[in-house]
């Protein structure tokens, strides 16, 4: 006989349930939620289970879905070379130097994060400024995005042939074709045993933070099959946050598609590019970028190509899913997924959920088409936090106004589009409650959504980004993936000055959230549990 399932009562604590939203207690049995209810409940269930917490007051939620993770980039951030706080181009130079001076024995030098519209001097660093700094070794490091990077002499000598590709330049950023061969080799250095301590830095990260499950966004021209591969196996050997992987590779035919399900992969979406990022000045634009005349973007897929594939992965039950930032490119996306519909019906578009990463730059005839084939859009609101704004990156790139139409959440919501919050980490950081934060108080008021809608999204949505809707909220049946968070008074936050802000009136009937006003201290995270299980305990 199998052993019975081991029980849990949590109580004394704030639950946030719709099934109660003045919840105290829970009561997990094995993998599931089995109860939740009011302290004096609770009681009855006290001497029939297997361990009772004590909660002293914390907030339960479900645990978070990052719906955007690059996980062995993380680590590599989180353990190596990490650019993103560099202050100036000079601070930038010297921490290459140190990591240089620390790693004698490293092949390939490897970094992230460096942003030069941060940066007094607003420029990146020269090649000779690398060479200099990293004693003339093969350096790689790539721009906050991730989608260009700037190397060293010694670097571009492993790879003769990119100077000869499209993207390349003789002393600045390399993007496209360029970029990804040299990414290529760099990632090529990266020992299987190195793979394996960034991929596991990155998910106990993950799991530090209330985090239970990770979208990993893999593919051919990121990370390579072994990546994702070994990271799968080892979510699965080791305790840790739920990874769920997608294969950024286009497809023709129903045939080709044997090779997600070989990968052990989700979908054949997350980054299939079809433009690029607007600091790297690669999305693409039906208009010339505001500081670079003349410039559009880079186009990587077009319509018929995203039709194709689209209709292939509908027809084999796949997900698909694209890349897409620009307006053109988005331009692209849904008319491929249109023609898609045409093909094979509008209905099992819909059923299949595709999806677009990021989704920035967004038209109101955009938006209609996303609510009309029901694609779900992964979005990034740090992004906007990080670069938002009159006085942002996006503002340099586009001009002010058309900045302004970026990332306009509310309006998504409007309109019935489905949204999972992700991080894109390590573009931004795992931070999920900086993501709700970021969207409740984006930068353009009329996009702001409520902390109620950013935390469903963030938690609820990545779940219904893959097809299931019993999961992510805590109610009898549903996965006991949840986290345990030290927070202050729990309210009832709205993004629209014509009501109140906040209210902490229990009438509502609405589960009380932490405040998360701009500035505030975040909820800490003092417990994480996936399936049941511990996984993250202060």
């Amino acid at each position: 006989m199998s052993e019975r399932p081991r029980t849990t009562l949590l109580r004394n604590g704030d639950v946030h349930s719709p099934a109660d939203p003045f919840a105290t207690a829970m009561v997990v049995e094995g993998g599931h939620i089995a109860w939740v209810g009011s302290e004096g409940a609770a009681d009855s269930f006290a001497d029939g289970v297997d361990e009772v917490i004590d909660l002293q007051g914390a907030l339960v939620t479900p645990a978070f879905t990052d719906a955007h993770v690059h996980t062995t980039a993380t680590g590599l951030a989180l353990t190596g070379l990490d650019l993103s706080g560099a202050a100036t181009l000079g601070e930038a130079l010297e921490r290459v130097r140190a990591y240089a001076a620390a790693r004698p024995g490293d092949r390939i030098l490897l970094g992230h994060g460096w942003d030069a519209a941060r940066w007094p001097e607003g420029r990146p660093p020269s090649r000779a400024e690398l060479d200099a700094a990293a004693d003339g070794r093969p350096l790689y490091l790539t721009r906050v995005d991730v989608h260009s990077a700037v190397v060293t002499t010694a670097l571009l000598d492993l790879v003769p042939n990119a100077r000869d590709l499209r993207g390349f330049t003789p002393d600045g950023p390399l993007t496209d074709d360029a970029h990804h061969a040299v990414r290529s080799t760099a990632h090529a250095a990266v020992t299987p045993a190195q793979r394996t301590e960034a991929q596991r830095a990155a998910l106990a990260r993950a799991v530090s933070l209330g985090i239970g499950s990770v979208h990993e966004c893999a593919g051919p021209l990121i990370s390579g099959e072994d990546d994702l591969t070994g990271l799968l196996r080892l979510a699965a050997e080791e305790p840790g946050p739920r990874v769920v992987g997608y294969w950024a590779e286009a497809f023709t035919s129903v045939n080709q598609l044997a090779k997600i399900r070989e990968l052990g992969a989700h979908g054949a979406a997350g980054d299939l590019f079809v433009d690029g990022s607007l600091g790297s000045h690669t999305a693409c634009l039906h208009e010339p970028y505001a500081d670079a005349p003349g410039a559009t973007g880079t186009a990587h897929l077009d319509a018929d190509t995203v039709a194709a594939h689209v209709a292939a992965c509908t027809e084999a039950g796949v997900q698909a899913g694209f890349h897409a930032i620009g307006d053109a490119a988005l331009t692209t996306v849904v008319t491929g997924v249109r023609a898609a519909a045409e093909k094979v019906g509008l209905d099992r578009v819909r059923a299949a959920r595709h999806r677009v990463e990021h989704a920035e730059m967004l038209t109101p005839e955009h938006i209609a088409a996303f609510a009309e084939s029901a694609l779900t859009a992964s979005v990034q609101p740090a992004f906007d936090a990080a670069w938002g704004g009159d006085d942002g990156m996006y503002a340099a790139r586009l001009g002010r106004e058309r900045a302004r139409t970026l990332n306009p959440y509310a309006a998504m919501l409007r309109a019935g589009v489905p949204l999972a919050l992700g991080s894109d980490s390590p573009v931004t950081p795992l931070d999920p409650w900086g993501t709700i934060r970021a969207a409740a108080f984006h930068r353009t008021p009329e996009h702001r959504v409520s902390v109620r809608a950013a935390f469903t999204a963030h938690t609820r949505g990545g779940w219904r980004a893959i097809g299931r809707d019993d999961a992510g909220v805590l109610v009898p049946g549903a996965p006991a993936d949840y986290a345990v968070w030290e927070a202050g008074d729990l309210v009832v936050q709205v993004p629209d000055a014509r009501v109140a802000n906040w209210s902490t009136d229990p009438r509502s009937g609405t589960p009380g959230l932490p405040e998360l006003v701009p500035g505030g201290q975040l909820p800490r995270c003092v417990r994480t549990v996936v399936a049941g299980r511990t996984v993250y305990a202060a």
